[in-house]
């Protein structure tokens, strides 16, 4: 037996006196597979080994401190927001809060303005003193209107206009995606909001919020359990037939689950370029997007986001790429449908739970994915009541794989 085997082994055997084994194997330690973990174990008392093939928890919100003392995002900014006061509450169990509204600014001939548009953005960019009646009526002049939405384009020019729609949306998009909009899902631009009043707020969510010691901290107190144990730089495949499990729950990609057999469901990945800067500001506001000139699309600074004090500020510049860690599915009809093969082969299969972005192939929030999670779990306590309720034997041996 090799050490993993031994490690988990003696894991498995240490759960419970005289009982072996894993109610749930969780794959993938972010949000959804923490949450779950999490409540498994809380609520339910379930024993839970949850595994994730990078060497930390956390997912892509996992935050540390770089060579400088300064917090940083790795996978690049991440910004709680969310309008449910249940899932704030939940996760207000495992972190206190540091109050954080994000703003940005986009540079657009020579100048920084409010992103998304609002009314100072349309009055800086053209020299105007409008109001929020006049910009309206502005919006309304420059809309083109569309019988039909189909598009991401479709979704902005019938707001703002040809010319807004070039000088914000067209190239960041492009560099985004390596599309036009005019080949994407209307979803994609649908997100961010035009304004008519000064609001410059990327976004309006009821509560918004970061963690006040961090994401990191925020994990680890949500898997702080004796019934939760965790490994990383572990691949669920390596262990899958090692350690015996009554049922998984599943977060990495769908397609790659089921080893990509109708082909491989397309995403954009992101290469992060982090720099510490000698001095203790670099730029006026969280995150600055780029649409037209460089090879990013935004730049951020983590001081801003976090409220940390420190000499030095560091920043993260995101390339858009091909090629790397999955982040954006991208939003077009054939992967749509791509994705329902996938989803039918995850229905049919016994004892797995698909929950998350990549195993739902869905651009979904943080809140989101929580809210996600915790449906889940209900669903899957639900199941167990009722199968209770029909007499089945809940502590039977496990099946694994």
């Amino acid at each position: 037996m090799d050490k993993i085997s031994q490690d988990l082994a003696r894991a498995a055997a240490a759960t419970v006196p005289g009982r072996a084994g894993f109610d749930y194997l969780i794959v993938g330690a972010g949000f959804a597979g923490s949450v779950l973990a999490e409540r498994l174990a809380n609520v339910m008392g379930k024993r839970v080994l949850i595994v994730d093939k990078r060497p930390h928890i956390g997912g892509n919100a996992y935050d540390r401190y770089d060579d400088h003392g300064v917090l940083i995002h790795p996978y690049g900014p991440h910004i709680f927001h969310t309008n449910s006061e249940d899932i704030f509450q939940y996760l207000s169990q495992f972190t206190e809060w540091r109050p954080y509204q994000h703003r940005v600014l986009a540079s657009v001939d020579g100048q920084l303005v409010p992103m998304p548009i609002n009314l100072d953005t349309i009055n800086k960019l053209y020299g105007l003193s409008l109001t929020s009646f006049e910009v309206e009526k502005f919006f309304e002049s420059v809309a083109e209107k569309k019988e039909e939405i189909r598009t991401s384009e479709d979704v902005v020019v019938s707001k703002v206009g040809r010319e807004l729609y070039n000088k914000f949306f067209r190239g960041y998009t492009r560099k985004q995606w390596d599309l036009d909009p005019s080949e994407l899902d209307a979803s994609v631009t649908a997100r961010v909001p035009t304004r008519t009043n000064r609001d410059d707020r990327y976004f309006a969510d009821k509560f918004q919020a970061m963690p006040r010691h961090g994401y990191t901290r925020m994990f680890e107190r949500m898997l702080d359990h004796p019934n939760i144990k965790v490994m990383t730089n572990t691949d669920y495949r390596e262990i899958v037939d090692v350690v015996p499990w009554t049922h998984m729950i599943y977060s990495g990609p769908i397609d790659a689950y089921f080893d990509c057999k109708y082909g491989k469901l397309p995403y954009r990945s992101l290469r992060f370029e982090h720099v510490n800067v000698p001095q203790e500001q670099f730029q006026p506001v969280g995150t600055v997007n780029y649409p037209n000139d460089y090879g990013y699309t935004r730049i951020s600074e983590f001081k801003h986001i976090t409220g940390q004090k420190h000499p030095t500020t560091s920043v993260v510049y995101e390339y858009p790429c091909a090629e790397g860690d999955p982040y954006y599915p991208v939003p077009q009809p054939q992967n749509a449908q791509l994705y329902k093969r996938y989803e039918a082969e995850a229905e049919a299969t016994p004892n797995v739970t698909f929950v998350g972005r990549l195993a739902t192939y869905r651009y979904y929030n943080m809140d989101q994915v929580v809210g996600q999670a915790l449906a889940t779990f209900k669903r899957l306590q639900q199941a167990e009541c009722e199968r209770a309720e029909a007499g089945l034997n809940l502590s039977a041996a496990p099946v694994g794989r």
